[in-house]
């Protein structure tokens, strides 16, 4: 049995669990493999949020790393009540290191996603509360802050692993000039950077705590900005989760 203490790396068992549930998302499959959700997914997944976040705090000392369910650790179950996809069973494992004492949803932070065949990571904010959203709006078309986020933006854009997300609207937002040198920034509901690829072999021991982080430490002027957003914002209301978990 993996020592929980000591992150080892994800094991085989551990996809082999996802594909498997993948073909059999139900409820009487899942109980009779809990057994095999709680040794081989959330034992390492415990330990490896304790030694991402030991990780990532020698560069951001405030970063939260909790190996908790409802924490760091996303639950398994999906919320169906407004998913066309009934399906019980989120079919990944999705980890959240986040910056602010607000609620994590409303906080910036660092995605972490192991599922049967790929692996995703990603920073930012998924999905702005409407009072964030009001100062991000500000925010980029402010000579200072919207020429220090649309530099971060180019430089991320220049990494060919990442790439932004967040656009959401057609058209630029009632109020707002359509032709500013930031004018793309506020067709976003969010603002958030990610890279996807199939799963690294480093995912089998504990090389991909470097692996991660090698590709994460490029975002961090991205989560400062956004910290820097929400520290001078008051939290408001929230719609959405961080990278899309429900």
């Amino acid at each position: 049995m993996r020592d929980k203490a000591t992150f080892n790396g994800f094991s085989r068992e551990t996809v082999s669990f996802f594909r498997k549930l993948k073909r059999n998302n139900n409820k009487a499959w899942f109980d009779s493999h809990r057994n095999e959700y709680d040794h081989y997914v959330l034992g390492p997944a415990k330990a490896f949020v304790t030694a991402m976040g030991d990780k990532m705090k020698t560069s951001i000392p405030a970063i939260r790393a909790e190996p908790k369910i409802n924490r760091s650790i996303f639950r398994i179950y999906r919320d169906i009540r407004f998913n066309p996809d009934k399906t019980p069973y989120k079919t990944h494992l999705g980890i959240f290191f986040w910056e602010g004492s607000q609620a994590r949803m409303e906080c910036p932070g660092f995605y972490f996603q192991l599922g049967p065949d790929k692996l995703i990571l990603g920073a930012g904010i998924y999905m702005f509360s409407s009072r964030l959203l009001s100062a991000y709006r500000k925010a980029v078309i402010a000579s200072d802050s919207g020429a220090e986020i649309m530099a971060i933006i180019k430089n991320i854009e220049r990494m060919k692993d990442f790439k932004i997300g967040g656009e959401h609207y057609k058209r630029v937002p009632p109020g707002y000039d359509r032709e500013p040198p930031n004018a793309r920034l506020l067709l976003h509901n969010g603002l958030h950077a990610g890279f996807e690829a199939r799963l690294p072999e480093e995912i089998f021991s504990n090389k991909i705590i470097s692996f991660c982080w090698e590709k994460l430490r490029p975002l961090i002027p991205l989560h400062k900005w956004l910290v820097s957003l929400m520290k001078s914002n008051p939290p408001g209301d929230f719609k959405g989760g961080p990278f899309g978990e429900q």
